[in-house]
């Protein structure tokens, strides 16, 4: 018999399943660890209510984090016993809060801005330009596709973004001209690649009549070559190769490796 998956990694499981992000998995994971850590390694079923409102305390106490910090310790503690453990905790009443500061927000001015964009230069000028013009998170800006830049509106779309949502936001008129000549030079380093034998896709249709319930089914397969092909963002990044998936029902050896693969091929998306 198999044995059951380790806590913290129950814990990437259900927050995966609920579409957090990866920072916020990163975190919670780290939080959870350093929990369990405090408390000598004892297992969280083997604690409650006083043990998580020791740790908080030491936090605030000992630690001087900031309240944001406590907090975020807490919703990954809550979201241990709740949506993994599948226990509910008392309400915390014995817990000495962080401070929350009132702090008066640092604001540049245009000409600040400008100073400092004009300091950088390359991909990282670029982003930061994108970053903050179409006031997009860092993983959003990494993850940018060609097809979600919307020249015509002069909009970007962010596909999953914070909280699994999809949302429309403006694409500055100042990157238009720089975005589409990067664009050009990212269409010209796949034409290369193509010329080279990378991104070649093979579709075999083959019908197999396999039975069912007393009725006769065909079975479609989609196979690809074993040239590797590369994901590109919109900022020209080349993702690793992706691993080949082959038709299972296909039988023979490239079958049976296809089987141990289950990691589905991501195409290029290179037009605007």
């Amino acid at each position: 018999m198999a044995n059951p998956p380790r806590l913290l990694d129950q814990v990437r499981e259900r927050l995966r399943f609920k579409h957090y992000s990866i920072r916020t998995e990163q975190a919670y994971v780290d939080w959870i660890k350093r929990f369990i850590l405090f408390h000598g390694k004892r297992h969280p079923t083997a604690m409650g209510k006083p043990e998580v409102e020791a740790f908080l305390t030491h936090l605030a106490v000992v630690r001087n984090v900031a309240a944001s910090t406590q907090n975020q310790a807490l919703s990954a503690i809550l979201f241990l016993y709740k949506e993994v453990l599948g226990r509910e905790l008392e309400w915390l009443d014995n817990v000495e809060r962080a401070k929350r500061p009132a702090r008066v927000p640092v604001v540049l001015t245009e000409a600040e801005v400008r100073a400092l964009l004009g300091q950088m230069e390359g991909r990282q000028a670029f982003m930061a330009r994108i970053l903050y013009g179409a006031g997009l998170r860092l993983m959003e800006c990494v993850r940018l596709r060609v097809k979600d830049v919307d020249f015509g509106y002069s909009q970007i779309t962010v596909r999953d973004g914070k909280g699994d949502k999809d949302r429309v936001t403006i694409l500055p008129a100042s990157l238009h001209a720089n975005l589409l000549t990067h664009l050009e030079q990212v269409k010209a380093t796949h034409q290369k690649d193509l010329e080279a034998g990378f991104g070649e896709v093979i579709f075999a249709v083959r019908a197999r009549p396999q039975v069912s319930a007393g009725r006769p089914r065909v079975g479609l397969a989609v196979r690809l070559s074993g040239r590797p092909a590369f994901a590109r963002s919109a900022l020209g990044g080349r993702a690793a190769p992706s691993h080949r998936r082959a038709d299972p029902a296909a039988g023979g050896q490239e079958g049976r490796q296809g089987s141990r693969d289950s990691q589905a091929r991501e195409l290029p998306h290179l037009a605007p």
